[in-house]
């Protein structure tokens, strides 16, 4: 069995807890396939002045290592050393190399662009 990794952790915990959701990060499929951007940085432009703002996306990441720390970190599921790998600033650039990063390799290998 492979072991647990702290994205691995992030992922699972941000799943659980819908921080991924549209209601959350907006439409970010829709909305880059809409906007066709040429880089990933006209993307983070675009997504930040038009779907939510850097500040939103930093406050999911702070909501997330709530998560982790208040309610993850009791119950046993992850070993401690591995949830106390994990703080508040990981958590904020998860969120959003998640909406910036993986949505723009996502669309880009769609286009053909990389």
């Amino acid at each position: 069995m492979p072991e647990a990794t702290p994205e691995f952790v992030l992922n699972n915990v941000m799943n659980r807890f819908q921080l991924n959701q549209k209601k959350n990060v907006g439409s970010t499929s829709d909305s880059i396939r809409e906007y066709k951007p040429s880089s990933m940085e006209e993307w983070e432009e675009y997504y930040y002045e038009n779907i939510r703002s850097k500040n939103h996306i930093d406050g999911l990441g702070e909501r997330l290592y709530q998560k982790i720390s208040e309610i993850v970190s009791k119950e046993n599921r992850f070993h401690p050393k591995l949830i106390s790998q994990i703080d508040e600033r990981m958590c904020i650039e998860y969120m959003h190399n998640l909406v910036i990063n993986r949505q723009w390799n996502g669309y880009a290998r769609e286009e053909g662009i990389i």
